[in-house]
Order: structure tokens, then C-alpha cells, then sequence
């Protein structure tokens, strides 16, 4: 194989046509660590840069015998140009598509947050217009988080009477919001 390193590139471009493992051997040698070095340059990542190389010289022995190549060190620095150009366009259109799916995630909790708020909104206008004693009974408990024996003994009432202001107040709640609830779905 040594003396391959003496023969011209049109020579092991003619060998290579004729399956000579050897000559791409050596044209690969001869070459990666230039085309290496123009991959690394535009993209500056090692390994993408490696497989671009290796694609370029796949290429090669892939359509050995259909290219007319003049140039080879041109030719393969070209390959490896428009190899680089396209692996930019396709990490652009990855990254532009990583945003809008990352958008459209966004939007729906954006919305949600959005239903969410409305429905706070009527229960807190619901909750006004219960009779005085069930509002504050229902504040009490769930608003300040009360236990319904606290709430009965400051209030002067039993804890069934607290209960059932409580369920009364959730009744009135659930029918004020089912509509709104089924409009949102």
C-alpha cells in the first residue's frame, strides 16, 4: 500500500473506479483531515463534522465509477461544502420546529391558566350572592380553611346546620358553573 502514496489523484481516481480498496484507502488519508477541517470550521461540533467527512468519502466509493471528477481535492472540499450547508439548513429547520412545537405547548397552558381564572372569577361573584350566614359559613370553611366544629361553635350553631349551609352553597356553585364548565369544554 506504501506505494500508493506516490500516485497522483487521477491515478487512484482511475484505480478506485476498479474497486481498488487501497487507492480509496489512500485518498481517504490523504484527505479526511482537510474536508475534516472545513466541516469542523463552519459547524464546530467534532462528531457531526466526522460524519460528514465520512459521508462525502461514502459518496466516493458509492459512484466510483460514475463520476468524471477533474479536481478531486476541489470536488471534495465542495462535497463537503454543500454537505455542511445542508446539515446548517436541516439544525435551523429542527430548531425552528423545536420552537413552534414548544409554542404550541405553551398556548394550550396559556388558555388553560386563562379557563381557569374565569371560573374563579364567577365563583367568587357566586359566592356574593348566597344568603349572608351561608356566605360566611362557606368562606369560613373554605376560603379560611376552617374546620366545620370551629366554625359552628363561633357561630353559635350546630355542626349538621354548618354542614348543610356548606352542601347548600356547593349546590348553588355546581349549578352557577355548569354551563361555563361545559362552554369551556
Amino acid at each position: 500500500m506504501n506505494c500508493y502514496q506516490s500516485y497522483r489523484d487521477e491515478d487512484l481516481l482511475i484505480l478506485l473506479a476498479k474497486n481498488d480498496k487501497d487507492a480509496f484507502t489512500e485518498l481517504y488519508n490523504r484527505y479526511w483531515a482537510v474536508l475534516f477541517g472545513i466541516a469542523y470550521n463552519r459547524l464546530q461540533q467534532a462528531v457531526t463534522a466526522e460524519d460528514i467527512v465520512h459521508d462525502v468519502f461514502l459518496s466516493l466509493w458509492k459512484n466510483k465509477t460514475d463520476q468524471k471528477i477533474l479536481q478531486l481535492e476541489n470536488y471534495l472540499a465542495t462535497a463537503t461544502k454543500y454537505c455542511v450547508l445542508a446539515k446548517i439548513k436541516k439544525l435551523q429547520q429542527e430548531k425552528s420546529f423545536s420552537n413552534r412545537l414548544h409554542i404550541m405547548h405553551i398556548k394550550p397552558r396559556i388558555e388553560e391558566i386563562l379557563d381557569h381564572k374565569k371560573i374563579l372569577e364567577i365563583i367568587k361573584k357566586e359566592v356574593e350572592t348566597l344568603p349572608e350566614k351561608c356566605k360566611l359559613i362557606f368562606k369560613s370553611s373554605r376560603v379560611d380553611g376552617k374546620p366545620i366544629k370551629q366554625i359552628a361553635a363561633e357561630l353559635n350553631l350546630s355542626t349538621k346546620t354548618v354542614e348543610n349551609q356548606i352542601s347548600k352553597a356547593l349546590k348553588h356553585l355546581r349549578l352557577a358553573t355548569k354551563s361555563i364548565l361545559q362552554s369551556l369544554l
